[in-house]
């Protein structure tokens, strides 16, 4: 009886500490939902991969669009960007609970700014650099919603969206 107790906490126990990874090394999430922005309203899709314990590297690509008055027009303008980032979550060091992961990171993308030719705003395509920080709330094994703050990509502000295990 006290060996079968001791091989159940001893399993619990290597059960808890593994779920404390957000992500498991080798294990893929899949990130979407919509942007927070000062214009249009942004959708993003993406993936995390568990690169380290505490660190998942991952891309994105997101798209927005919206309408903008200029020098008495109208122009429809967009921007799609690709997008690398890394992460470091905090889980193991803090001891967070499993169900949390609070994350913070770089990311580094490639933005493409559409405009019409008669346009003379001053966004061009190029290189972003950016950072963030977020988290998320596990409601199932598999199933998060995610809520990130950051700045110096396509859409500086913020995202919310559902995370997804494979």
């Amino acid at each position: 009886m006290k060996k079968s107790m001791f091989a159940l906490l001893l399993l619990t126990g290597a059960v808890l500490t593994f779920a404390q990874n957000p992500v498991a090394v080798g294990q893929t999430q899949i990130n979407a939902g919509v942007g927070l922005g000062s214009w249009g309203i942004p959708v993003y899709v993406g993936f995390d991969y568990g690169f380290h314990k505490d660190i998942t590297l991952g891309a994105e690509v997101s798209y927005q669009t919206w309408e903008e008055s200029w020098h008495s027009n109208n122009y429809d303008r967009s921007v799609i960007g690709i997008s690398g980032n890394g992460n470091y979550h905090f889980n193991h060091v803090l001891n967070i609970p499993t169900n949390w992961d609070f994350y913070a990171g770089l990311n580094l993308g490639f933005y493409i700014w559409n405009k019409p030719d008669e346009y003379e705003g001053d966004n061009t395509s190029g290189l972003g650099l950016g950072a963030q920080v977020g988290g998320r709330y596990y409601f199932s094994d598999k199933t998060a919603v995610n809520l990130e703050f950051g700045g110096g990509n396509a859409f500086a502000g913020g995202k919310l969206g559902l995370s997804f295990k494979l």
